[in-house]
């Protein structure tokens, strides 16, 4: 049976598998050159086309999330941060807490690796096939607040509320507006049930009250986070403030020095 090399590139790019279409000679030659049975030929086959897939996926994934930057886990580093668990970071990079509906907090000063975390978790809830999108609380409240003036709210509630993972990096570095913050609660109500959520926070969540100028709000919004959640709290020095005292251009506080008498 002769096959006419046109008509397999053709099929080939009907079926949508452009992986194979597109390497077709290199890879009948590799199967060729390893003795391949038909079987491990059709296997060798259907994994390029797999591998082609899932290529584009993430980088797909990679590019609605919105990341503000590249972190990893391989970067991190957890010798500098003592507090953080190398173990449960790496259980929550299997990304079965999305799988589950569960929520992350991390909490803890600036600077000490909470958005580096949040990206390197969301990253891998991507690899792992979920849709994630990265956002500041600033920007949250402002798009939120913009689309209740254009009376678009609810279209604007579920677009954040569409992703599997929604990010919500430095909570509390600003404070909400009273009608920002009922706003922030109707998109957490929204995503209760439906998806998770992962909030970085420089602020104890006892101390979310002055973040939504509300305690009887903070509280609603914690009782919905906080219901299967995993809190990961990281103390220590900012790596910013560590890198300029290396420099010197920082000097370690000392003692305060003795009032005059």
């Amino acid at each position: 049976m002769t096959v006419d090399h046109e008509h397999l590139v053709s099929m080939l790019t009907r079926l949508k598998l452009t992986a194979i279409r597109d390497n077709l000679d290199s890879f009948l030659d590799e199967a060729g050159r390893q003795d391949m049975t038909l079987r491990e030929a059709l296997a060798f086959l259907c994994e390029r086309e797999v591998a082609r897939k899932d290529e584009r996926r993430v980088r797909m994934g990679m590019s609605i999330a919105k990341f503000p930057a590249v972190r990893t886990l391989e970067d991190f580093d957890f010798d500098a941060q003592p507090s953080v668990d190398p173990h449960q970071v790496r259980d929550l990079a299997t990304s079965r807490w999305v799988a589950h509906g569960d929520n992350v907090l991390l909490l803890g000063p600036p600077g000490v690796g909470k958005t580096h975390l949040a990206i390197a978790l969301g990253r891998e809830v991507v690899h792992r096939g979920y849709s994630v999108l990265f956002t500041t609380a600033t920007g949250l409240a402002a798009d939120l607040a913009k689309a209740q003036a254009a009376g678009r709210l609810d279209d604007k509630i579920t677009q954040y509320a569409k992703p599997r993972l929604l990010v919500i990096d430095e909570l509390g570095y600003l404070p909400f507006e009273v009608e920002s913050a009922h706003l922030f609660f109707q998109l957490v109500s929204r995503r209760y049930g439906r998806g998770s959520l992962l909030v970085t926070s420089n602020k104890a969540v006892g101390e979310w009250g002055t973040i939504f100028n509300d305690p009887v709000v903070a509280t609603a919004i914690l009782d919905r986070m906080l219901h299967h959640s995993h809190v990961i709290t990281i103390k220590g020095e900012s790596y910013r403030l560590r890198e300029k005292r290396r420099s010197g251009l920082l000097q370690k506080a000392g003692p305060a020095p003795a009032s005059p008498e």
